[in-house]
This record gives C-alpha cells, sequence and structure tokens, in this order.
C-alpha cells in the first residue's frame, strides 16, 4: 500500500513538472517574441537616426554655403 502511495505521489510530482515544463515553454516563447519585437524596434531607430544624421550634415553643408 505506501508503495502504491509512493508512485501515485511520484505519478502526481512527474505530471506536475510536465506541466511547470510547459509553462516554461510558453513563457520562453512569449520572451523570444517580445526580444525579436525589440530587435526590430531598434533596428528601426537605429535607421531613423541615420536618416537625422544624414539630413543633419545636409543641413550644415547648406548652411556651410549660405555664411559664405
Amino acid at each position: 500500500r505506501r508503495l502504491d502511495e509512493a508512485i501515485g505521489e511520484q505519478s502526481a510530482a512527474t505530471a506536475g513538472l510536465r506541466e511547470a515544463i510547459g509553462d516554461l515553454s510558453r513563457t520562453m516563447a512569449r520572451l523570444g517574441e517580445s526580444v525579436n519585437g525589440y530587435r526590430t524596434a531598434l533596428d528601426s531607430t537605429a535607421a531613423e537616426i541615420e536618416r537625422a544624421l544624414t539630413a543633419s550634415r545636409r543641413l550644415e553643408v547648406t548652411a556651410s554655403r549660405m555664411a559664405i
């Protein structure tokens, strides 16, 4: 009888572990999606900064020409 109880407890523990691993897997998948979204946002921001720098340099050249 004690062996049956121990096996039952082990079975419940194994089921709990599997559920926890499933939760962790889903959480990691969501984290991966978030990181990908963050990376995309950073790439977009970097491109916007590069465009702003290019425009700034053009303006600087134009202002330099006007000052002469």
